[in-house]
C-alpha cells in the first residue's frame, strides 16, 4: 500500500523545509512525496535535491479547479495512504484595507481558508489511524491585526477549523495540527503587495528559521497536539490573549515585537 506525504508552497520556503525533512524520514517512511507550487521549473529543481520520489503539481490554488485536479489523481490511484498533508501555501497583503485591490484579498481568502478547507476534505478518505493534517496558520491569528487585517483573519479561520476538525477526528486517531510561527525570512515576504510594508512588520516581529518550524511542526504533528507556537514570545503574546482585552493584549503585542527584535 503507498504511502504519501502532500505538501501545498512546497518549492521554497517553509514547504521546501518540510519536504526535505520528510525527505529525511521526520514523518516515518514515504514511497512519495506530492508537491503543490505554482511553477513547474522549482519543483523539478526540489525533485532533484530529494532522494524520496516527488510527484509535482503546478497548480495556483487560488484558482478553482486547482484542488479537484489533486482529488482527481487521489482517485486514480490503488489502496494508496496519505499519510500526512500540510497546507502550507500562502500569501499575504499588507497596509489599510482600502488601500489593499480586492482581487487580492479574495485570492488571500481563497488560498489561505478556502484551499485547506478542500484539500482536507479531499484527501480524508485516503487517511487512516495514524494520518495527520498540519495547516500553517500565523501568530498573526492570535487577534485582529490592523493593517494585516485580511490576512490575520484567514489565519484565524484555519487555527479554528484546524483545532475543530482535530476535534472531530481525534476519535479515529486521526489529527490536526496549527502551527503558528512569526515571520519567516522567506521568499513570502517579496510576494507581499506591499514589501516595504511587511518588512516593516517582520521586523518587529523578528524571524524565525523555516528549518525550525517545520521541525517543531512535524514533531507536534507526531504527537497529535493540536496546536504549535515555536516561538516563546509568541507563546507569551497567545497567553495574554486569552486573558487581556483586545487594546490591552494588542499594547502587549507591540511591546512583545520590540523584545523579539531586540
Amino acid at each position: 500500500m503507498p504511502t504519501i506525504a502532500i505538501v501545498t508552497g512546497a518549492s521554497s520556503g517553509l514547504g521546501a523545509a518540510f519536504t526535505h525533512q520528510l525527505d529525511k524520514g521526520a514523518f516515518g517512511r514515504l514511497d512519495e512525496i506530492w508537491a503543490v507550487a505554482r511553477h513547474a521549473d522549482k519543483l523539478e529543481a526540489l525533485a532533484q535535491s530529494l532522494s524520496t520520489p516527488l510527484r509535482p503539481f503546478a497548480l495556483d490554488l487560488t484558482q478553482e479547479d486547482a484542488c479537484e485536479q489533486i482529488a482527481h489523481a487521489l482517485a486514480q490511484e490503488t489502496n494508496l495512504t496519505v499519510a500526512l498533508l500540510i497546507n502550507n501555501a500562502g500569501f499575504g497583503a499588507f497596509g489599510r484595507f482600502s488601500s489593499v485591490p480586492l482581487e487580492h484579498n479574495a485570492a488571500m481568502v481563497r488560498l489561505l481558508a478556502l484551499a485547506p478547507v478542500e484539500l482536507s476534505y479531499h484527501v480524508l478518505p485516503y487517511m487512516l489511524a495514524g494520518s495527520r493534517i498540519l495547516n500553517v496558520s500565523s501568530a498573526a491569528a492570535f487577534m485582529p491585526q490592523p493593517r494585516l487585517s485580511v490576512y490575520s483573519a484567514a489565519k484565524r479561520f484555519i487555527l479554528d477549523f484546524s483545532r475543530a476538525l482535530d476535534a472531530e477526528l481525534g476519535g479515529v486517531g486521526i489529527h490536526v495540527t496549527a502551527v503558528c510561527p512569526r515571520f519567516m525570512q522567506t521568499a513570502f515576504l517579496d510576494h507581499t503587495l506591499d514589501s516595504a510594508e511587511a518588512m516593516r512588520m517582520a521586523r518587529l516581529t523578528g524571524f524565525e528559521k523555516p528549518e525550525r518550524v517545520a521541525a517543531k511542526a512535524l514533531r507536534a504533528a507526531r504527537l497529535g497536539r493540536a496546536l504549535c507556537i515555536p516561538s516563546p514570545y509568541m507563546r507569551t503574546l497567545y497567553a495574554a490573549t486569552k486573558i487581556l482585552p483586545y487594546p490591552i493584549a494588542l499594547s502587549l503585542e507591540q511591546a512583545v515585537m520590540g523584545r523579539s527584535n531586540s
